[in-house]
């Protein structure tokens, strides 16, 4: 049995959990979220647990169980907490800043690039001297927040030799020693 899938979420205070026709909706403090669900897959809740349950044995539903209780953990956590990720930019140059939803970026190219942000993520920038710029992204919608920090990162990838590039905060990359003389 998968035991992500078996495993029971716990439901916070002022969080609510329905379920309508196999959509799965949590409301809670941060906003509002919701899963669709498929193959018979069914939630059992009770004194503030939930328990996700399969109809079967079969490989597709065994599949199925452990990632609709961690979509659905996912949205309960969104929903109460609120997930966040910090991007750093390493190199000589690039800048970061902020006004409204648009986020500016100086990575090194011969223009700006302007990133038009969801209205579910809040974006921060902070700029220190002597040390490199950090981008911090909050959302309740992990998916979400996670698409937007790829692309971010993918305007300028981290490269293998000076470390230049957007980075996640406490990633590690991987250096390669250049020309030997």
């Amino acid at each position: 049995m998968s035991r992500i899938g078996k495993a029971i979420i716990t439901i916070p205070a002022g969080v609510t959990i329905t379920e309508n026709n196999g959509v799965v909706t949590a409301k809670g403090p941060k906003g509002e979220l919701s899963q669709e669900l498929t193959a018979g897959i069914t939630l059992e809740q009770k004194d503030g647990e939930l328990t996700v349950n399969r109809p079967s044995e079969s490989k597709q539903h065994k599949a199925l169980h452990g990632l609709y209780r961690a979509l659905i953990n996912n949205m309960i956590v969104g929903v109460s907490e609120g997930f966040e990720k910090k991007l750093e930019l390493v190199g000589v140059g690039y800048r970061a800043s902020h006004s409204g939803q648009k986020l500016e970026l100086a990575l090194g190219f011969s223009h700006g690039i302007v990133l038009e942000l969801p209205g579910e993520v809040k974006v921060d920038t902070l700029t220190e001297k002597g040390k490199n710029p950090i981008i911090t992204l909050t959302s309740y919608d992990k998916q979400l927040l996670g698409m937007v920090a790829a692309k971010i990162r993918s305007f300028r990838k981290p490269e293998p030799y000076k470390g230049k590039g957007v980075r996640f905060v406490g990633e590690n990359v991987r250096r390669k020693a250049g020309k030997s003389a």
